[in-house]
């Protein structure tokens, strides 16, 4: 099998990905299906996912990341050698989760939670839409990336049918590491059906290590999927598809698909991104992700069962 010769060699969760055509590949851009719903539902069924180059206003993007590399700087997480909206890091930031810093952030709620993008998924679900009152924000330093993994175990209490929208703050490079998604997973439920429906924060309460856990607002059960991509891969079949994102694209996909990311290797930048969460406004809700205060996956969110 020829080698991927237009890719660099791509590296996840530390492990250099096999770069054979047959095993790693390039996302398909859907912009130009960009008006036609109806296609694009019938690319999500097939592909499991709808990467959209260039479907939002470049500037608002910019503006938004602006807004976020400020209160990052206010955080002590960037280097004051540069200028803020380059994103430079001090040494050692590593994995930066900073999903208070969308909170009361025009740029930022108004990018994610009003115009375009709103739309989009209106248009998508063919009927009114809510989304996630929580936003994930991630800044990720030099270092691996994000493990294999489905999103439902995550978020599994309401519907099954909703979608996650991966969105960059800026231009990413191979190098600062974006998103990834291994091709056709989300068909594999022979593979995904003893995993997927798994809830992170469901613990056995007549099990005192797991109930300490819970207590502890720890979890007994990570979500993740496996530490080894090129292993998923070998496992699932398909390719890991991925691509040099630029700020106005976005990636967007359901609960089943399998995705990860690349490591960050670049010198000291942070690759900045977040996922937001849209579904029908007709289907129940996961109660740990609404509210002024979502509970999430601390002690309030959890759940126990006799196991």
């Amino acid at each position: 099998m020829s080698t991927t010769t237009s890719l660099p060699q791509l590296v996840s969760f530390g492990h250099e990905l096999e770069m054979t055509d047959d095993k790693v590949g390039l996302l398909r851009d859907s912009s130009d299906a960009a008006d036609d719903f109806e296609e694009l539902r019938r690319r999500v069924a097939e592909d499991g996912y709808l990467y959209m180059r260039g479907y939002l206003d470049r500037d608002e993007v910019l503006a938004a990341r602006a807004s976020l590399t400020s209160r990052l700087a206010e955080a002590g997480v960037l280097d004051p050698a540069y200028p803020h909206i380059d994103g430079v890091c001090k040494p050692g930031s590593g994995y930066v989760f900073k999903p208070e810093i969308t909170n009361g952030n025009p740029e930022v709620q108004r990018l994610l939670y009003s115009g375009r993008l709103t739309d989009f998924y209106a248009k998508f679900f063919a009927e009114p839409i809510r989304h996630y009152d929580f936003t994930w924000l991630r800044a990720i330093g030099p270092g691996k990336g994000t493990n294999p993994h489905c999103d439902l175990p995550y978020m599994g209490r309401g519907t099954h049918r909703h979608m996650t929208c991966w969105l960059p703050y800026g231009d990413i490079s191979f190098t600062l590491g974006g998103l990834m998604v291994l091709e056709g997973s989300h068909k594999r439920m022979d593979l995904l059906e003893k995993y997927v429906y798994r809830d992170v924060d469901t613990f056995c309460e007549n099990k005192p290590k797991d109930a300490e856990n819970a207590k502890a607002g720890k979890w007994t059960f990570s979500g993740t999927l496996s530490h080894n991509p090129p292993q998923v891969r070998n496992k699932f079949g398909g390719r890991w598809l991925t691509t040099e994102f630029s700020a106005g694209d976005f990636l967007t996909f359901g609960m089943f698909l399998v995705h990860a990311s690349l490591d960050n290797r670049s010198e000291n930048r942070l690759r900045i991104s977040s996922d937001s969460r849209y579904q029908r406004a007709s289907e129940p809700i996961d109660e740990r992700w609404v509210g002024v205060n979502p509970p999430g996956h601390t002690l309030a969110g959890k759940r126990g069962r006799i196991c």
